[in-house]
Formats: structure tokens, C-alpha cells, sequence
């Protein structure tokens, strides 16, 4: 264990810190290194674990006792509900009904929190968007679905001037408690499904669920620089929360078109410009695309194939940053396939006239065969 963080620590939180603080700090945290928004980040990921593990233990009274009393080496930290090195330690757990309640259902605690306050879930959405949008930036709007609060009953599920009633297999406590010899086991209670109450007549609007279907508008600014996979997150605009608890988060996607010339590497841009043989042999002037325009450039007498030019800021806004990457062009020189008879002898005519000085590449290789067989 001496390898491990402190869990306080690890949320950024003091040991007097509230339940509340620590959902607060967890959330936070987890959005701060969730592994959709570091793609391929292996100590994102690392930290993303040693966060949940943390607030499995802070944010569960029990196991936060035992932490704050204990440390690694409480029972139960291990993985090992009974705790020690195989034998039983009833230290801090209040006798063997404690035990069972934690391994079939988690004792009244459980049923507490099903009954009171709970967070709405997360959504994702796909947002397709193209290379120039991505690259600019952008402000887009989309249609996704949630499922919110009946309006009919207003969440209750229950049919407008009734209310649920407190179930009698039950009695409220949403689980079921048997007891044989010494054993005690706990299980959700199948009548409310642990709800507490039994709704007698339902809904018409939602059947009884207290939840409907809704299609909703969003607009989100998308960041100049944003890259394929990233995501983008709407904090509050997932589902509604249950019983007065916060809503839930909505994750966005983002999925970038492939450009029809440019690749995207990082921040910069690369391109590969075809150029003719006279081109690359007595250099010239030419356009290169951009993504704002055409740029002149000259390319040098005697470019060879496969070389590459930088053009400093013509590249990707840096998402968290000042400044654009680089647009390198690579060029590649294009021998033509179809001549005429006089474009053949011209080309004839050029190849008598070279001495083989100008070809650098094949005299230094001509020298290299020669010195291997001599």
C-alpha cells in the first residue's frame, strides 16, 4: 500500500469535508482526467481509476470510517469484505447482520439512498462537424432526446389528485430482511423495487415511470482547434436528477470530417502538392491551398521529389493556446506519362547534353557500386 495516495489526497478535499464536498470534488476531478476527453493518455486513465477508487471509499460512511480509522490496512480495503488475511474481523462493523447487509444489498443505507436524492444520468451526443469548422471553430445547434419529469404528474407517476402509498411488503424500508439461524440476508424488496412505495394508480401520460421522452435544442460554441474524438461536455444538460438531485451532464462527441487535401498533425497541416518535372528542375512560382486562401510560393531551381516546406502559421489554432501550427507541403514531382515524339527527342537531346554531374543522388550512388565491386 505505500505506493497509494492518500484519498483525501487524492479529491483535494480535508478530512472534515462534507458528503457534498466530496461529490462536488469528485465530479470536478473526473471531468478534469475522464479518459473520452484524453484519448490514448494512459495516466489520465491512471488517475481517472485512483480517483473512483477514492470516492468508493470517501463517499460511503462506512468505508470512510473504517479509512479514518485504519487506513489501506482497515478491513475491507483490500477487496475483502470480511478484512485481515482470511479470518473474520468484526472490528467496526457491528456484528455479522453488518456483514451480510454489505454483501446482499448494503443494509438501510442502500434503500436511503434509492429513496432520497439522485443524480440525473450523463448523456453523449455525436456532433459531426467539418475539417473547416473544427479548424475555425464554430457554433452549432442539435437535437437530442431526455427523458425528464412527466408533466402530467409531475415525476410522481402517479394518476393527477392520487399520490403513491407507502408499500406493505416493505413497510417504506424498500428491502426485505430474512433471518436464519445466523445469518441475516437483505434484498431489494420486489414489490416497489426498492422504491418504498407502490404507485396504485398509474399515470396515463407515462405509465406510471413519472418520466417522458422529450426532444430538446442545444447550441454549443465549438472551440477553434478542437481535434477527431475530443469532447466537448454541457454541464447540466443531461437528465433530470430524481427526488431534487442535480441533473446529469451531456457529453459531446466530436466526429471531424476528413478535408479533401488537408491531413491534420497535431497543430499543423500537411499537403502534398503535385509539380511538374520543369517545375522542380528550373523552380518557379506557385499557389498553394490554405485554409484561408492561396498562398504564392517559390519553389527552388532543382527540387527534388518528397521535399517538404514549411509555411510558418498557416496551420491549426491551438485549443488551449496562442498561435497556429505550420502548413507543410510536401512536394511530389510528377513525370509525365504520355509524350509526343518531339516532346521524346527534346528529353533525347537534354540527356546528351548532362555530363551525370547533375544527378547527385545517382553519381553517389554509382560511386557506391563501384567501390563494393572493385
Amino acid at each position: 500500500m505505500a505506493n497509494k495516495r492518500d484519498y483525501y489526497e487524492v479529491l483535494g478535499v480535508d478530512k472534515n469535508a462534507t458528503d457534498e464536498d466530496i461529490k462536488r470534488a469528485y465530479r470536478r476531478k473526473a471531468k478534469e482526467c475522464h479518459p473520452d476527453l484524453h484519448p490514448d493518455d494512459k495516466e489520465a486513465e491512471a488517475r481517472f481509476k485512483e480517483l473512483n477508487e477514492a470516492n468508493e471509499v470517501l463517499s460511503d460512511p462506512d468505508k470512510r470510517a473504517r479509512y479514518d480509522q485504519f487506513g489501506f490496512d482497515a478491513p475491507g480495503m483490500d477487496g475483502n469484505p470480511f478484512g485481515g488475511a482470511g479470518g473474520f474481523d468484526f472490528g467496526g462493523m457491528g456484528g455479522m447482520g453488518d456483514i451480510f447487509d454489505q454483501l446482499f444489498g448494503g443494509g438501510m443505507g442502500g434503500a436511503a439512498r434509492r429513496q432520497g436524492p439522485q443524480q440525473g444520468n450523463d448523456l453523449r451526443y455525436e456532433l459531426k462537424i467539418t475539417f473547416e469548422e473544427a479548424a475555425n471553430g464554430c457554433e452549432k445547434s442539435f437535437e437530442f432526446y431526455r427523458n425528464e419529469n412527466c408533466q402530467t404528474c409531475h415525476g410522481t407517476g402517479a394518476k393527477p389528485g392520487t399520490s403513491p402509498t407507502t408499500c406493505q411488503t416493505c413497510h417504506g424500508t424498500g428491502q426485505i430482511r430474512t433471518s436464519g439461524g445466523w445469518m441475516t440476508t437483505v434484498r431489494t424488496c420486489p414489490t416497489c423495487g426498492g422504491s418504498g412505495k407502490v404507485i396504485t394508480d398509474k399515470c396515463t401520460s407515462c405509465g406510471g415511470s413519472g418520466r417522458t421522452r422529450v426532444k430538446r435544442t442545444a447550441t454549443i460554441k465549438v472551440p477553434a482547434g478542437i481535434d477527431n474524438g475530443q469532447t466537448i461536455i454541457m454541464n447540466g444538460q443531461g437528465e433530470p436528477g430524481l427526488r431534487g438531485g442535480p441533473s446529469g451532464d451531456l457529453y459531446i462527441s466530436v466526429s471531424v470530417k476528413p478535408h479533401k487535401l488537408f491531413r491534420r498533425d497535431g497543430y499543423n497541416l500537411r499537403l502534398d502538392l503535385p509539380i511538374s518535372f520543369t517545375q522542380a528542375a528550373l523552380g518557379g512560382d506557385v499557389d498553394i491551398p490554405t485554409l484561408t486562401g492561396p498562398v504564392k510560393y517559390r519553389i527552388p531551381e532543382g527540387t527534388q521529389s518528397d521535399t517538404e516546406f514549411r509555411l510558418k502559421g498557416h496551420g491549426i489554432q491551438q485549443l488551449r493556446g496562442q498561435g497556429k501550427g505550420d502548413l507543410i507541403v510536401r512536394v511530389r514531382v510528377e513525370i509525365p506519362k504520355k509524350l509526343t515524339e518531339k516532346q521524346r527527342e527534346l528529353l533525347r537531346q537534354f540527356d546528351d547534353t548532362t555530363t551525370g554531374k547533375e544527378y547527385e543522388s545517382r553519381k553517389s550512388f554509382m560511386d557506391r557500386v563501384k567501390e563494393l565491386f572493385n
